[in-house]
């Protein structure tokens, strides 16, 4: 033999997929390498900050916050930021700790089969209500065009969603070699729409601008409900805006060096929109319409777009609400890849209906789950349905995303904190001391916005048109989750399946498999092999 002749090489670098420590502590998780890992950390920060997309997710969302004033919208962005970012820090411990793809649920999945539908329904719900939102920011800007003398049906509003749901799965299935360098350049573009925001709205409305005591001291109550809780549904806003930091752990298994990239890529992103939203909100309350009524009943369509108006005149909201749904269809194409990758990975476990139909890898196109991107799609192009019901109906869609993200983060934090606070084992990230009163504040947190996310907005006693179907469509996934796990799936799930392939094991890999004590079916290890020379014997 060479020199070489008694190494074993590397079967995953040898392919290109990741290096030998990447591979190493996907192992420990009993998983083998098959998305080619192609996002560095800004990479990573980038897909999630490209789904929260600040400007066109603040517009999305302002008929949640302009009903309680111009300071029920600042501070509610404030406050409730400074709580996700408590959500954040308890995600980024288990996201260093466990970097798959499948994170959220890994943990849990034993005990709640729910978790990881709720997170798929989540993301789905996200991908819809980012593509609905961008049909109604398209559709203003002809409305704009057309100085307020058209209204576009219920069915154009569908078709439109549609057009841009089936547009964002032919690129996620296309564009996978060139995916993690898109989401710099869309990190860029939504920090020049800010910027070009933060600009336009105080030089347009010169000597209009809003007071101080406007700004950060009125509020206002244009609901039924209280003014108290007409603020806090005003939190569901920044809720649903920052709700993208999962997909950072989501895009675990495509990271190089996740145990760093998948924390960091969490708290970055949320401080990010933490701050650049606040100054947002606060810029647009100095420079909106104080009669805020005019603002939701605006011909437009689109509160932001009467902003816009006001401002900087036809032309230039045109301009502006053009970037807005450029925007806002980039963040559209993220999070429609951050969703493929927790539904093949929960395909992988074996534990969605047709798992063996959505695990399957596409290697012509690139390593990625074809399969699974199309079946979000599908999935999306139903829910997408809502909207021909009524506008407040499709006000679900949004909501819908924050009660199954909110269930899906807060199982994970919760089974750590009650269940395997003993065998957690903290990643290069955590928290120490502060860990576990963070998850606790997180816990309960997620709790509130599950609850909140259920309300109707407008009031107490709504019609059939102005129901917050979320509390319909997520009871409806979770009560049947769990039915189906209690009469079929129990009988044969039985949590995260390993897929190493035993007889191809890098050195590194089979050190990972001894220290982490990982039990293979028909494998055990050799209690009696140091690391550094481990074996695995059948």
């Amino acid at each position: 033999m060479g020199e070489d002749g008694d190494k074993k090489a590397d079967p995953v670098s040898t392919t290109g997929l990741a290096n030998e420590e990447d591979a190493a502590a996907l192992a420990k998780l009993g998983y083998v390498q098959e998305l080619r890992r192609n996002f560095t950390m800004i990479e990573v920060f980038g897909i999630a900050f490209s789904i929260m997309g600040l400007l066109p997710s603040i517009a999305s969302t302002l008929a949640y916050s302009i009903p309680s004033g111009p300071a029920g919208m600042v501070w509610s962005w404030f406050l409730a930021s400074m709580f996700i970012m408590t959500v954040g820090l308890a995600m980024a411990d288990l996201g260093s700790a466990m970097p798959t793809s499948g994170g959220l649920y890994w943990l849990v999945i034993e005990r709640l089969h729910a978790a990881g539908y709720s997170n798929t329904l989540g993301l789905v719900g996200g991908l819809v209500s980012i593509d609905y939102g961008f049909s109604l920011m398209l559709l203003s800007v002809v409305v704009i065009a057309k100085d307020g003398n058209y209204t576009p049906s219920n069915g154009v509003v569908y078709a439109v969603f549609l057009g841009c749901i089936l547009c964002h799965g032919v690129l996620a299935s296309t564009m996978s070699k060139i995916m993690g360098k898109l989401q710099t350049a869309f990190v860029v573009m939504n920090f020049v729409l800010i910027i070009a925001t933060v600009i336009v709205l105080p030089v347009g409305r010169g000597s209009q601008r809003n007071s101080a005591h406007f700004i950060f001291a009125e509020l206002d109550n244009l609901t039924e409900w209280p003014t108290g809780w007409t603020f806090m549904l005003a939190w569901l806003s920044p809720i649903w805006t920052i709700g993208a930091f999962d997909s950072c752990v989501h895009m675990s298994e495509e990271a190089a060096n996740a145990v760093i990239a998948v924390p960091w890529g969490i708290v970055m992103s949320i401080g990010s929109c933490w701050l650049f939203g606040w100054i947002c909100v606060i810029v647009i309350a100095g420079c909106m319409d104080p009669n805020v009524e005019n603002l939701l009943g605006t011909s437009f369509g689109q509160p932001m777009a009467q902003i816009y108006y006001d401002a900087v005149g036809k032309r230039g909201a045109i301009a502006m609400m053009t970037l807005v749904f450029i925007v806002q269809f980039m963040m559209g194409l993220s999070i429609t890849v951050a969703a493929s990758r927790q539904t093949w990975a929960f395909s992988r476990d074996g534990a969605l209906p047709f798992s063996g139909y959505f695990r399957k890898i596409n290697t012509k196109l690139g390593h990625i789950p074809f399969r699974a991107i199309w079946g979000c799609v599908g999935l999306g192009a139903v829910l997408g349905l809502l909207s021909l019901i009524a506008p407040a109906a499709a006000q679900a869609l949004f909501s819908l995303a924050v009660a199954g993200n909110n269930v899906a983060w807060g199982t994970p934090i919760f089974c750590r904190l009650v269940w395997g606070q003993h065998k957690f084992k903290p990643g290069p990230f955590y928290t120490g001391r502060f860990s576990i009163p963070l998850g606790w504040t997180a816990v309960v947190f997620l709790i509130f916005g599950v609850i909140l996310s259920m309300f109707p907005v407008g009031g107490p006693d709504p019609t059939a048109a102005e129901m917050n179907y979320t509390v319909v469509i997520n009871s409806a996934v979770w009560g049947g989750a769990l039915l189906y796990y209690f009469l079929d799936a129990r009988k044969w799930f039985t949590g995260p399946k390993i897929t190493l392939d035993l007889d191809n094991l890098s050195e590194s890999q089979e050190r990972a498999i001894v220290v982490e004590g990982l039990e293979v079916e028909n494998v055990k290890t050799d209690a009696n092999v140091e690391p550094g020379a481990a074996k695995l014997q059948a």
